[in-house]
């Protein structure tokens, strides 16, 4: 069937949104994700467990790749999809139903990483953040990020919208102890490195030859002490004194550059 078929295939079978108002929350055990790339990446994903996508025409028409066979959509105008999600999101006329991914676990994730960098987050609980960095982890193939189960937001629309799709395919790995997790991935073979703007060592200097856990704190208080403690090293970004600081997802984004150019050299 070609795309064009196959969206005319979609509309036959489509209803319309009965009443046009939500609740602006998920049931029990589900999520709604909204935005194109994060609802096309949530539909092609296999471990996803899909329940219902209500969309606009012109949502629809922007998606890419197959949908599964008989997939329920219901057809709404914007206002109708603007209840369904959170104040102002920009859902781009799609809003996908699903169950929440199966939980990850760290040995699992060490078993496979081949190497490839980790991400440890401490205490970083704005979604759009967390968001940001899996959507840099998936463009520099790392192999998980790692939060604590608290102090960590739930996975949410919000969080795929601003992954952009890396939500399906970055393992999010959810621990009680984070510093024990920090152990554990010492165990296997990875240095960690500990991004503080206080240090006095520049990430370059920092960086060793095998693998790199890069471990980051939230924004104003930075990394706790017991976490920091269990670092291998802690390095700063040689940025200028015209700026304090950087957004922590920015910091990641250019920590992740830098581990994947060392390890491309």
């Amino acid at each position: 069937m070609t795309k064009s078929e196959r969206k005319r295939a979609l509309r036959g079978r489509a209803g319309r949104m009965k009443g046009g108002r939500g609740s602006g929350r998920a049931s029990t055990g589900n999520v709604r994700l909204w935005g194109r790339h994060a609802v096309e990446a949530a539909l092609l994903n296999p471990d996803r467990v899909h329940r219902k996508l209500w969309a606009t025409r012109e949502g629809v028409e922007s998606l890419d790749g197959e949908l599964p066979q008989d997939f329920p959509i219901e057809y709404a105008d914007t206002p109708d999809l603007d209840r369904l999600v959170a104040r102002d999101a920009p859902h781009q006329g799609l809003v996908l139903e699903c169950a929440t991914l199966e939980d990850r676990l760290l040995d699992e994730v060490l078993d496979e990483a081949d190497g490839r960098p980790l991400v440890f987050l401490d205490q970083v609980t704005d979604p759009h953040n967390v968001g940001a960095i899996m959507r840099s982890a998936a463009a520099f193939d790392a192999a998980a990020i790692v939060t604590q189960d608290r102090h960590a937001p739930p996975e949410s629309g919000t969080v795929a919208k601003s992954a952009s799709g890396a939500l399906e395919s970055v393992p999010w790995v959810r621990v009680v102890n984070l510093a024990r997790a920090l152990e554990d991935a010492a165990r296997a073979g990875y240095w960690r490195i500990g991004l503080a703007g206080e240090a006095e060592a520049v990430l370059a200097e920092a960086m060793p030859a095998g693998p790199v856990a890069l471990v980051l704190g939230a924004e104003g208080p930075g990394m706790r002490a017991n976490i920091s403690g269990h670092c291998d090293a802690l390095a700063r970004l040689p940025i200028t004194d015209r700026i304090e600081s950087l957004n922590v997802s920015n910091a990641a984004a250019i920590a992740l550059y830098a581990i994947a150019s060392r390890s491309g050299a």
